[in-house]
């Protein structure tokens, strides 16, 4: 058995998101196939629990909507050009052993997230994007921003995403990470309902207030809280 979140969109501005984990049977392998069975499980499982339609947000989705806001798909216009979201968030890193690795940037999402690097230079520290430095509190904030910063030119596109009770991410283990494409999502349809979004990609300061409140309700978020408290 398996136990991964549901992130739903609240649309309250002192909750955002909310997950809802769902059990369900899981099927071990790493073939496409295998994760597609685990979406499709986890999907009836929250369907039995009275949460549907879902969305699952990644290559591994069925729908093409699905598919297309995968970070590795998803592109943002930058300075060097437009590149994925992955890849704009992996060559942003900041270690205590070096970076931004910005020749990321040039990379396929793939490369990007497996580049030794990234695992070879220490605990990360922050995050530098095109010179505009990103705290690592709160915990998603520049991973979210990133995103929405892709997605708020098609605002008006992605209010289809309102048919959906919920997005899932099969690839996210919360026990791992931090960042979920899904979660970012859910967020996204909370600020485009409170007519928030533009208002919260105006400045930097601006999207941390908005997130940061948001960001210690998360399940997933207790150990981090637990650590900033002490």
């Amino acid at each position: 058995m398996a136990s991964r979140p549901v992130f739903v969109a609240v649309g309250n501005p002192d909750h955002l998101v909310q997950e809802v984990p769902v059990t369900f049977t899981w099927s071990p392998g790493f073939a496409p196939i295998q994760k597609k069975k685990n979406v499709a499980a986890m999907h009836e499982a929250a369907r039995i629990a009275g949460l549907e339609p879902l969305l699952e947000v990644s290559t591994k989705s069925e729908e093409k909507l699905g598919q297309r806001l995968s970070a590795f798909n998803l592109k943002i216009e930058t300075p060097a050009g437009t590149i994925s979201i992955e890849s704009a968030y992996q060559g942003s890193k900041v270690f205590e052993k070096g970076g931004p690795y910005t020749d990321l940037y040039r990379m396929d999402s793939r490369t990007a997230k497996k580049d030794e690097r990234i695992k070879n230079s220490g605990a990360i520290t922050g995050f530098d994007f095109f010179g505009q430095k990103w705290p690592l509190v709160p915990k998603t904030a520049f991973y979210d921003w990133l995103y929405l910063s892709a997605l708020e030119p098609h605002e008006d596109f992605l209010k289809r995403l309102y048919v959906y009770e919920g997005f899932t991410d099969i690839e996210f283990n919360p026990g791992k990470s931090l960042n979920c494409q899904a979660r970012t999502c859910a967020l996204l349809v909370s600020l485009i309902k409170l007519g928030a979004l533009k208002d919260a990609l105006r400045s930097q300061g601006d999207f941390i207030a908005v997130v940061a409140s948001d960001s210690f309700k998360q399940d997933h978020s207790a150990e981090l809280r637990q650590r900033l408290l002490l």
